[in-house]
């Protein structure tokens, strides 16, 4: 039984045409023509997907769930952290600011209190003064009283003393003069003089 050989294509059926010729090589049958032409300009006329029409409602979902996927980030995580963050930080410039305030009031009340005790003390201490020049003067005062009363005892002590000796003095100048009359007299008369004569001399010559 005689086997028959495959039968050889038309000839000028894939004229022109290297891709048509390799795939009827390699499967062993004809490949159409229109396929071959799509397999030779498969990769000439191709575009982006994304700006297709076909493909915008898949990407409009994706950009809904992205969308909501950042929103729920941002609403449930971010925001109240960053919320939390700044109420913390005002809350401590406020607490910051009340101890500032608190500190400065005490400083205030301490300056006052400083103030209060120092005019105290200089009242106190011009109170002191005035009572040690008040005392001072009282006791110059009654030191020159002593004073002036030990002088004027002493005064008049002197003053008796020297009364007392004129007095003597006076009494030793009348017995001087007693004696001078009487010897002048004696000398004069040649006699003696009697102390009765002599006492009347003196009397007559005082």
């Amino acid at each position: 039984m005689a086997t028959e050989s495959p039968s050889a294509p038309p000839v000028g059926a894939h004229d022109g045409n290297p891709a048509a010729e390799a795939a009827e090589a390699v499967h062993g049958h004809e490949v159409p023509a229109g396929a071959s032409e799509v397999a030779a300009h498969g990769g000439e006329g191709g575009g982006l997907p994304q700006f297709e029409v076909e493909y915008w409602g898949g990407q409009i979902i994706w950009l809904l769930i992205l969308f909501a996927i950042l929103y729920f980030l941002f609403a449930k995580v971010f925001t109240p952290r960053y919320r939390k963050v700044v109420e913390a930080r005002a809350e401590t410039i406020a607490g910051a600011l009340e101890e500032a305030r608190r500190v400065q009031a005490e400083a205030d009340n301490q300056a006052a209190a400083v103030k209060a005790e120092v005019e105290q003390a200089r009242s106190s201490a011009r109170k002191v003064v005035a009572d040690a020049n008040a005392k001072a003067a009282a006791e110059l005062a009654r030191s020159q009283a002593a004073e002036d009363a030990r002088l004027n005892a002493e005064l008049d002590q002197a003053e008796q003393r020297i009364r007392k000796m004129r007095d003597g003095a006076m009494t030793n100048v009348e017995a001087i003069a007693a004696d001078t009359a009487k010897t002048i007299v004696e000398k004069l008369t040649g006699k003696a003089v009697t102390p009765a004569e002599a006492g009347a001399l003196s009397a007559t010559r005082s």
